[in-house]
């Protein structure tokens, strides 16, 4: 089995697709001779993700277990590795990916009791999502070392007086309590632009480049380097350990009515994803990564959501150095079971979100938090729910705004007073009102008058869309058909073109590639609603998006032009 993917579209046995419960993952390493034999270096095993419950042993003996298939953990397994004459050491995981109402996301197990049409024991993993639950270890398994003194965390925060750039830093340092900290912020000719030293400080950068979206400055996603250098005593020795942190300096702020990257305007147009893709299902690929990224700067895209769940590490520094902003949501997809909303599923929703922001805090691509989607918010108990959870990301994060997307009727949604920005879903002419693109202006119109007048709070469009087969016309349009898709985000545009002048602050399409979900009527092999195909070959919608995406970028950014098909890609990534 590949590491990393998922397991269910690799093989041919049709039952390990639609698998729940246990898998075992067993590898055995041969370590380099200075890592088992040196006590003065550090050994860590690293797991990428594991989706959903894993459980770790090295050599047989357990040294880990985490929860939640979408975030990293990892093992000091040193004493393990150096306690004996062996180089190798056989690495262990199992994992379940069976959801309960109380995981995140949230699912449950329903039983077949009817012996006349089941087998005994028959049993199916009920869900509320619409993506298919691919398991597996999504992302790499990695051994890396460090001394046994070693800078463990370091938190950033930017803020902009005039042209002076504020870097404020705090450095955690484990192994060790007697240290010295040498901090020096590099710009992008690796020049240094102003030294620090200590766990906690302000560095003060005279005429800062400022981290700006892309399309919305001529230089946009400017990174400064933050090198940290820690040394110490360990044993008698001098022991040192180094660091180099990508540092963007830019502010965010969200008032009645604007979302302000470095006090100018943000308009959001982009698109929600999925980590997704024939074969691999959600394991990490860079070609896959990169190529999406191109599409991403072909359209004109200037920011995405993580619908629904934190995506790989690799992803986020991409954004930061081609300036695509982030709303960066957790697991929190399929909330709408009353039992999901008690103590247990709360408190497990906290430490995901403590993982998260842990993780993610310092990328300056990421501008929000959404700590859900779609969750059955109108019900009793929502309302202590994401008022203790937003309240919970704001003290982890205060920089940064926090939402959750809904779709629940603006008069009964008890967790939208408490979100920065509305983020809402709705599908006129789709899940309802099906082929009449004539009502959706004025349902639409009604959707943010509604939210508006109540909240007083500025607005994105977080999901719109269509199904679309590719290749599918009719015309006058029909549901399916590359006509309607076009149809119905052209009558999307006309009010989201009056309403952005208003509070509207953003457009969000669904969804930017097809993607898999389980089996059921209305999905034809997945769902059809991406403006690309899951191969990434773009529909009519596509060349719709990308005309309006530049157009709009031209109105508020920085005056770019439309790149011409053929000279696309002239811009390579380099790594």
């Amino acid at each position: 089995m590949p590491v990393p993917s998922s397991f269910n579209d690799v093989s041919q046995d049709g039952q390990l697709r639609h698998f729940i419960g246990w898998v075992w993952y067993e590898r055995e390493v041969t370590l380099p001779q200075r890592w088992t034999q040196d006590p003065s270096t550090r050994v860590v095993l690293r797991i990428g993700s594991a989706h959903y419950y894993a459980i770790v042993w090295v050599n047989g003996v357990h040294v880990a277990e985490h929860e939640g298939g979408h975030l990293p953990f990892e093992a000091d397994i040193s004493k393990l590795v150096q306690s004996g004459p062996l180089d190798s050491c056989r690495i262990t995981i199992a994992i379940n990916n069976t959801l309960t109402p109380h995981t995140l996301p949230p699912g449950t197990i329903r039983y077949q009791n009817d012996a006349s049409k089941y087998p005994k024991g028959y049993f199916v993993q009920d869900i509320n999502f619409d993506f298919f639950n691919y398991a597996g270890l999504h992302r790499p398994v990695l051994l890396y070392t460090t001394p046994t003194a070693y800078i463990d965390d370091i938190t950033i925060n930017t803020d902009v007086d005039r042209d002076t750039g504020l870097v404020s830093y705090q450095i955690s340092v484990q192994g060790s309590e007697h240290f010295e900290l040498e901090v020096r912020l590099m710009d992008e000719d690796g020049k240094v632009v102003v030294q620090g030293s200590g766990a906690q400080g302000l560095l003060l950068v005279p005429a800062a480049h400022l981290w700006w979206p892309y399309l919305m400055h001529e230089h946009p996603a400017y990174l400064y380097s933050l090198e940290v250098r820690m040394t110490t005593q360990a044993a008698g020795r001098p022991v040192s350990d180094f660091y180099v942190l990508p540092v963007g300096i830019r502010t965010v702020q969200v008032t009645h009515n604007q979302f302000l990257i470095n006090e100018q305007p943000f308009y959001f147009h982009g698109v929600n994803k999925h980590e997704d893709s024939d074969i691999r299902g959600k394991g990490f690929d860079w070609p896959l990564l990169v190529k999406d990224f191109n599409l991403l700067r072909w359209l004109g895209a200037n920011s995405f959501r993580t619908s629904h769940y934190p995506y790989a590490e690799e992803v986020m520094q991409l954004c930061d150095r081609y300036g695509i902003v982030v709303i960066d949501e957790c697991p929190g997809v399929g909330i709408v079971l009353s039992q999901s909303f008690g103590n247990e599923s709360l408190q497990h929703h906290l430490e995901v979100m403590e993982e998260l922001v842990r993780r993610d805090k310092n990328h300056p691509a990421v501008v929000m938090w959404s700590v859900a989607n779609e969750p059955a918010s109108n019900l009793e108990p929502a309302g202590y729910y994401f008022k203790t959870l937003i309240t919970h990301t704001k003290a982890l994060d205060p920089s940064r705004p926090v939402t959750f997307v809904t779709n629940s009727n603006y008069a009964t949604d008890r967790g939208v007073p408490y979100v920065d920005v509305i983020c809402v879903n709705s599908y006129f002419s789709w899940y309802h009102d099906f082929g009449h693109l004539e009502v959706i202006q004025p349902q639409l119109q009604t959707q943010f008058e509604s939210w508006y007048k109540t909240y007083q709070k500025p607005i994105i469009q977080s999901e719109y869309g269509a199904e679309t087969i590719p290749g599918f016309h009719e015309d006058p349009p029909l549901m399916f058909s590359e006509e309607y898709q076009k149809g119905l985000l052209q009558q999307y545009h006309l009010v989201l073109d009056q309403k952005r002048k208003e509070y509207v602050v953003g457009e969000l399409i669904w969804n930017f590639a097809d993607f898999m979900t389980n089996q059921s009527p209305t999905r034809a092999i997945g769902n059809r609603k991406g403006i690309f195909t899951r191969q990434r070959q773009p529909k009519s919608a596509a060349f719709l998006l990308r005309d309006r995406y530049w157009k709009l970028a031209n109105e508020t950014g920085s005056h770019h032009s439309v790149p011409e098909l053929q000279s696309f890609g002239t811009r390579p990534f380099t790594f």
